[in-house]
């Protein structure tokens, strides 16, 4: 009998369930939400089909006060797959996707943003 050798690798959080990063960023979103910049948020809200069996779930759904909708992606470091479904997603759908990332306390702190 063989022995069976289970893989040791980055756990991905249960759908629902804010991780760190993303609790630290929802808390920044909703001191927006009680200063009036932005109209919502909300955590998890969409989950968008890509591709036959290919979904893309991002972090946050954001509505500006003008109505617009943004989604949020924070991430402490990126794989190559998230990456790829962003664009993907980016491309296929009419909003602004947003990266977010935590900028070190080195440099000041606050979040660093880009566009996709």
């Amino acid at each position: 009998m063989g022995f069976r050798v289970r893989a040791i690798g980055r756990q991905r959080h249960a759908l629902g369930q804010m991780n760190k990063t993303e609790q630290a960023y929802g808390a920044y979103l909703d001191a927006m939400y009680r200063n009036n910049e932005i109209a919502l948020y909300k955590f998890e809200a969409v989950k968008l089909r890509l591709a036959d069996k290919t979904f893309y779930t991002p972090d946050f759904l954001v509505m500006q006060n003008d109505g617009s909708i943004e989604l949020h992606e924070v991430k402490g470091y990126w794989e190559d797959d998230a990456r790829v479904k962003i664009k993907v997603a980016a491309a296929m759908f009419p909003f602004k996707f947003i990266a977010i990332k935590p900028k070190s306390k080195k440099y000041g702190g606050g979040w660093e943003v880009e566009e996709f």
